[in-house]
């Protein structure tokens, strides 16, 4: 083990193309990663010439240091975390700690050093630094070979104000930004493969998600419930889900399958689902809702439908994957880590009173119509008053009296 403090140096990249508010960005992603990082033996997390820096307690063992690098990693607004030392501003110290540093990067055959230096009173330029250390490591390490372009390792050395952070391990991250710095959405939130991944593309793009999920209870069993369960604790990891409303909406399914037309079905009850979360949107501020559709991937998704569903809501409708095939969303939700758990055959209220033959181009007139024989405003209070929540770890997410 080295004598050399571990640290882990979080980079960003469209953070940084920020102007005045940047600092506010910078904070928000400190604040996000000393929540997730609270079970590690992190003493403090700074921000430093443009990255952020998380210094672990003396002692700290390398695979607890990676193990809190991936977590890192999967962070909302990180473009890459490195694994490594810091030291002193001193070239034998540099030298030191990228030798512990390249002894903990596994197999190699070749490497380079990327020095630079933010501070100018340090009196060795970036190049110098590269040759130096470069010609150091090279004598402690005669069997890999220096390779400048598309090396095995990089060993990356930083010179800051008052210290040198040196690294040869690192991890590319998700980008984005910091989840909290965007506000908040409801994502109408089910079991299957495309909505938690809808979600955590808003998540990425620094919006604080709220679920709503739409079970088939009492008309079904409530399977659906668990693995919505099991997906929001994978999103609870990155810290970007802080609740989720359980809606039990079969009975009034059962209630729109007896009176409507059939044809219809589909499109009220998507209807009467938005007025809900929009419902639930108000009462949690957050300022869009969020679907996992797709053109054309089903009745529902037709663009004639998706206008006639939208009519019932004033908030915008996001729809992260509307020209994304069913290939590309499942590569993206293997990624996420959601997709075995999505892959589970669970009931719910997609599968519920469906028709024979959904009707794929709906006008407003005819759905209006068959709405005016429902009770939907009651409908929509009973079923928001009536939703269950459950909550998760958000660290941007601030509490509400439910």
């Amino acid at each position: 083990m080295s004598d050399y403090q571990r640290i882990c140096l979080v980079h960003y990249h469209e953070i940084g193309l920020k102007g005045h508010n940047r600092k506010a960005f910078e904070e928000r992603l400190l604040k996000n990663l000393e929540a997730l990082l609270s079970p590690f033996p992190v003493v403090t997390i700074h921000r430093i010439s443009g990255r952020l820096c998380v210094f672990f307690k003396e002692g700290t063992p390398v695979e607890t240091a990676l193990e809190a690098a991936d977590i890192i990693a999967r962070v909302p607004g990180v473009a890459r975390v490195s694994s490594g030392f810091k030291c002193e501003r001193d070239i034998d110290q540099m030298t030191e700690a990228g030798i512990a540093a390249m002894a903990e990067a596994g197999e190699m055959s070749s490497f380079k050093v990327h020095a630079r230096r933010s501070h100018t009173d340090f009196p060795i330029g970036s190049q110098d630094m590269n040759r130096i250390i470069g010609g150091n490591l090279s004598d402690a390490y005669p069997e890999v070979a220096v390779k400048m372009k598309d090396p095995d390792v990089t060993v990356g050395v930083e010179v800051v104000q008052n210290a040198s952070y040196v690294y040869a391990r690192s991890k590319a991250g998700v980008g984005g930004l910091p989840v909290g710095s965007s506000g908040r959405i409801v994502s109408l939130l089910s079991s299957g493969i495309d909505s938690p991944v809808a979600s955590w593309r808003m998540a990425r793009r620094g919006a604080i998600v709220i679920g709503v999920h739409f079970s088939g209870r009492p008309q079904t069993s409530d399977a659906s419930e668990w693995l919505v369960d099991d997906i929001a604790h994978v999103l609870e990891r990155t810290g970007c889900i802080a609740r989720v409303y359980t809606v039990p909406f079969g009975d009034c399914q059962r209630e729109i399958a007896l009176s409507a037309p059939p044809e219809l079905r589909v499109i009220l009850y998507r209807r009467l689902m938005f007025r809900v979360a929009e419902e639930i949107a108000r009462r949690e501020k957050a300022g869009a809702l969020v679907t996992g559709e797709s053109l054309g991937q089903v009745a529902s998704q037709t663009l004639d439908n998706i206008r006639c569903t939208d009519a019932v809501v004033e908030r915008p409708v996001f729809r992260p994957l509307i020209g994304t095939d069913k290939i590309e969303i499942i590569r993206e939700a293997t990624q996420l880590g959601t997709f075995e758990i999505s892959s589970q055959d669970a009931p719910d209220c997609c599968t519920l009173f469906m028709p024979r033959n959904p009707e794929t181009h709906a006008k407003l007139g005819p759905v209006l119509e068959a709405e005016a024989a429902l009770p939907i405003a009651q409908w929509v209070e009973e079923l928001a008053d009536g939703a269950e929540v459950r909550d998760y770890a958000c660290p941007s997410y601030k509490r509400r009296a439910r």
